[in-house]
């Protein structure tokens, strides 16, 4: 019998048809490769679409919080990823270029306090002789105050600062002024005697003055004209809402203008010191995650006594005839005080608090009684007694508008 399974033409059979069978195999799995990669686009085409839908609506699919729900609401990332980064207040940058002799350190020893209430980063400048900055010193003011710890309070004596200039993020404002003429009373005085807090620490802030300009009259210093009491250094308060520019150091209606448009755009609140507790009232109403509860702490004892401890000594109100001549000085100081006051009452209005000045005649508080009278818990008065005792009518007899 013949041996088929040995003959050369059966194993070249063999060999076509294994061949055949192999290039069949080979393109199934290429056909099947095709059909894969058509699925994973089209999932990858159903996830886009997904996501979209996701974003328009606002939310996931129902089916998506169902999962999350049976699963567990925690996840790898919420175990293991970063801490959530805190939640900043609006504003979370403040600054309060404080006016000098305007309750300022009433503001700042409540800041402090505050500070370590809610949790805010408080930067209190020490320099108090250099408000009108270079523009590299502006510069580096600013950014020295963008890298401060968000939510922050920057406070310093320093003339108004325009970050937009320079592309910096503009912080928000916030001030308190006071009656030019009762400021300039304080500030004469402290500058002389100091305060309370030591009986010579007036002779360490102020070591070269001599005796004959510490015990100047201050009568004298109004009439006969000296630089102390005299433009340009009466013009004080409006510099600091006007800026930098050299001409905000001029008084005349450029600054002034322009020191009022400022403080419509770039000032939260500004406040009188006349009127201190509406003002801590307003502040607590508009930041209250810098200043909540800050009333109470004001009307404490224990804060008044401490307070108390830096109020002016040996303060004493010029004649009638002085006081004419220095208002009429600081026209432009006044404008600037009436319109602030105006804006400050109108804000009182529409929050809902009634104003306790209804002089529509903007004059002083000190016209009315000849007395420096504020709320401000760090001056305590010494006034003569001929001074208390003049009338009503005799007190505003001076008073001339300029």
């Amino acid at each position: 019998m013949k041996n088929y399974s040995s003959s050369p033409r059966l194993k070249n059979h063999s060999t076509d048809r294994n061949s055949r069978k192999g290039f069949w195999l080979s393109a199934l799995g290429l056909r099947f490769s095709l059909r894969d990669y058509a699925f994973c686009m089209a999932t990858l085409l159903l996830f886009c679409l997904g996501s979209l839908f996701y974003q328009l609506n606002g939310g996931p699919p129902k089916v998506l919080l169902e999962i999350r729900q049976y699963l567990g609401e925690s996840t790898f990332v919420d175990d293991h990823g970063p801490p959530t980064p805190r939640e900043l207040p609006f504003p979370s940058q403040v600054i309060y270029n404080r006016v000098g002799k305007c309750g300022s350190r009433t503001v700042v020893l409540l800041l402090r306090i505050l500070a370590e209430k809610h949790q805010f980063n408080l930067v209190s400048s020490d320099i108090h002789n250099k408000t009108r900055l270079t523009k590299h010193e502006q510069v580096d003011l600013m950014r020295n105050i963008s890298t401060i710890p968000q939510p922050f309070l920057y406070t310093r004596h320093v003339h108004y600062l325009n970050f937009t200039r320079f592309r910096i993020e503009q912080p928000v404002y916030i001030n308190i002024i006071r009656d030019p003429i009762n400021r300039f009373l304080s500030n004469y005085f402290f500058r002389r005697f100091g305060d309370w807090r030591g009986e010579q620490n007036h002779l360490i802030r102020t070591p070269q003055m001599k005796d004959d300009e510490r015990y100047l009259d201050i009568n004298v210093c109004i009439m006969e004209n000296y630089p102390e009491c005299s433009n340009p250094r009466l013009f004080y308060i409006v510099p600091y809402f006007c800026g930098q520019h050299p001409q905000c150091r001029e008084p005349g209606v450029w600054a002034l203008e322009r020191a009022k448009q400022n403080v419509i755009e770039n000032f939260l609140l500004v406040g009188i010191l006349e009127e201190l507790e509406d003002v801590l009232l307003l502040l607590e109403r508009l930041l209250p995650h810098y200043f909540s509860d800050v009333l109470t702490i004001y009307k404490s004892p224990a804060f008044w006594k401490m307070g108390n401890l830096t109020g002016t000594v040996k303060k004493h109100m010029p004649t009638i005839e002085a006081l004419q001549v220095l208002y009429q000085r600081m026209k432009y100081e006044y404008d600037f005080y009436n319109f602030i006051r105006d804006q400050f009452h109108l804000t009182k209005k529409k929050i809902g608090l009634k104003s306790a000045s209804q002089n529509l005649a903007h004059e002083p508080d000190f016209l009315r009684e000849l007395a420096l009278r504020t709320h401000e818990p760090l001056e305590e008065e010494e006034e003569e007694e001929e001074e208390e005792d003049m009338g009503q009518e005799d007190a505003n007899i001076w008073m001339v508008q300029p």
